[in-house]
């Protein structure tokens, strides 16, 4: 069974930083991309950062500078560390990855709000 789970979000001041986890099971995870995905009140699902196989990584222009995307396969586990936060990063943030035989898989989320 497959699984991702999410921890770390809350709250933080505009400035401020938070880091996310994801603990991922029931798959190769260091077979296979990571990503993470965020969505807002009432926007869309909005794609944030990817790292691969190989820890190349990839971020949306809105956050490129100030987050950064780090994976531990030995835990099976993908990371968020994000700096310098700004009220517009608040959203729900999601863990994902892309199974050759399940499709897309996702955590279940875990909020982050800035504000003061």
């Amino acid at each position: 069974q497959v699984q991702l789970v999410e921890s770390g979000g809350g709250l933080a001041q505009p400035g401020g930083s938070l880091r996310l986890s994801c603990a991922a099971s029931g798959f190769a995870f260091s077979s296979y991309p990571m990503n993470w995905y965020r969505q807002a009140p009432g926007k869309e699902r909005e794609w944030v950062a990817t790292i691969d196989t190989v820890y190349s990584t990839n971020y949306g222009e809105s956050v490129k500078g100030r987050f950064t995307i780090s994976r531990d396969n030995a835990k099976n586990t993908v990371n968020l560390q994000m700096n310098s936060l700004k009220p517009e990063d608040t959203a729900v943030y999601y863990c994902n990855t892309y199974l050759y035989r399940y499709g897309d898989q996702w955590g279940k989320g875990a909020l982050v709000t800035v504000s003061l």
